[in-house]
């Protein structure tokens, strides 16, 4: 279970959210432009809140409520969220601009042109600092974010070993990216007016080979994984009878600990991977602030997403939005190009200096197509939680209670808010807000006479 502003995420391939896919940039600022001043947007969300606090008292507020000193922390958190997800999009789109104006691709493509005349070369010499320089835009919100999550005790990792991580994805993303821009740029040349359907064809595979080698490759360099069944026999006993009587072959030689005490307060719990490197995985911190009981509605949850086909569910939305962003991409670029291209000093689509426009719709369109991606995932959290606690009937004494209980420990945990503000929830979250789950498992009971389970038999 990990958390999403208080919500548990599917243990599947994550919708489009990176920068390579693509729209119009100035649509954001005359969206959202009057939330790039920070006093206002704090006072916006005051006025916001005070509206929802003045509303009449509704059935979740029993199902899920927070002390007041929890609450004020939770409302100022949520306010502080809000304006980093809005806030740096405004900063990226921003100085992505202020590059190209600049023209530092431009001068970047020069220089290694200077040096080889290879293309192939070309592309080593210029990605891997232009990738560096990419990650290096998100940085100043990075470490605001992690002052934050320190600042509300959500954090106990050090500065070093966030560095270190950080210094991680860096060099993971020069690994991954470099290959893959090089494709696309060699793809560009080749079939200038096809290429976005060639690279789509292209990133489909490499987007289900992340999937299978994540947990066995990418996971472990982040966090350190031992055996659960050394630590907790007991735990794994019932959760393999969970998965088995949920219609999944789950042993537990692939069932892990994962030491998450070091870094976060938070707890988890979450099945990934697919085939033979498919595991459930369990923080050690979960283990020492939930009972069992818990523990198997929030792993039961992770396994609907894999018994509901969620994994390949995702992997199509995916190919389908990005089918349709790449196709958009190119029309973008093309016009983009016609009209700027001359002004930032970019020859043709196939110039290096591009990627620094691609980069630029990426981020908006991300962005712009936020909704779309997170009503689908709401959708399938909502099918996962009625899942779990189908999964953990027979299994617990009480799973209505059970599964309250745990989306109150979560949320008091993540500090999540009651009653979020809807229109950032439609735009930012891609779970259900949690007083909304909260309460939709108190009442949920298909199990009393003239009712039907959706996923189990009586």
């Amino acid at each position: 279970m990990e958390c999403n502003n208080g919500a548990m995420s599917a243990a599947r391939i994550s919708l489009p959210s990176s920068r390579w896919f693509l729209l119009l940039s100035f649509v954001v600022f005359l969206t959202f432009g009057s939330c790039w001043n920070p006093r206002h947007c704090l006072a916006q969300s005051s006025t916001l809140r005070q509206k929802q606090n003045a509303r009449p008292a509704r059935a979740a507020t029993d199902a899920y409520s927070l002390p007041p000193d929890l609450l004020r922390k939770a409302v100022a958190l949520s306010r502080m969220r809000t304006i980093l997800a809005f806030g740096g999009t405004a900063w990226s789109i921003t100085v992505l601009l202020l590059v190209l104006v600049w023209r530092w691709p431009v001068h970047l493509r020069n220089w290694v042109e200077r040096r080889t005349a290879r293309r192939w070369l070309q592309g080593l010499l210029f990605l891997p600092p232009a990738i560096l320089f990419l990650s290096l835009i998100s940085l100043p919100l990075a470490i605001y974010s992690q002052h934050v999550e320190l600042h509300y005790g959500l954090s106990v990792q050090s500065w070093r070993s966030w560095a270190a991580d950080q210094g991680k994805g860096l060099l993971l993303s020069i690994a991954v990216f470099t290959p893959l821009l090089l494709l696309l740029f060699w793809i560009i040349r080749r079939a200038p007016k096809t290429w976005w359907l060639w690279f789509w064809l292209a990133t489909l595979p490499v987007i289900v080979f992340g999937i299978f080698i994540s947990p066995l490759w990418i996971d472990p360099l982040f966090n350190h994984f031992s055996p659960l069944q050394s630590t907790d026999p007991q735990l794994v006993t019932r959760l393999e009878r969970l998965a088995q009587h949920a219609g999944l072959n789950i042993p537990p030689s692939r069932m892990f600990l994962m030491r998450a005490s070091e870094k976060v307060t938070g707890f988890n719990a979450y099945v990934t991977g697919v085939g033979e490197s498919k595991r459930i995985v369990v923080w050690d911190t979960t283990i020492q602030k939930l009972p069992q009981d818990e523990i198997l509605f929030i792993a039961g949850h992770e396994i609907g997403h894999y018994v509901l086909n969620h994994i390949y569910k995702g992997l199509a939305f995916t190919a389908l939005l990005l089918f349709v962003l790449l196709w958009l991409t190119r029309e973008c670029l093309r016009w983009m190009l016609a009209k700027w291209g001359g002004f930032w000093g970019i020859r043709a689509e196939d110039d290096w200096a591009t990627l620094a426009v691609l980069v630029l719709l990426a981020t908006c369109i991300s962005f712009l197509s936020s909704p779309i991606a997170n009503s689908f995932s709401r959708w399938e959290e909502h099918q996962a939680d009625i899942f779990g606690q189908e999964a953990i009937h027979g299994l617990v004494a009480n799973p209505q209670q059970t599964a309250q209980q745990a989306f109150n420990a979560l949320g008091r945990a993540y500090l999540a808010a009651p009653h979020p503000n809807p229109a950032v929830e439609f735009w930012l979250d891609s779970h259900p807000s949690i007083d909304q789950r909260a309460a939709f498992a108190l009442r949920y009971d298909p199990w009393i006479p003239g009712k039907h389970p959706r996923y189990f038999t009586k």
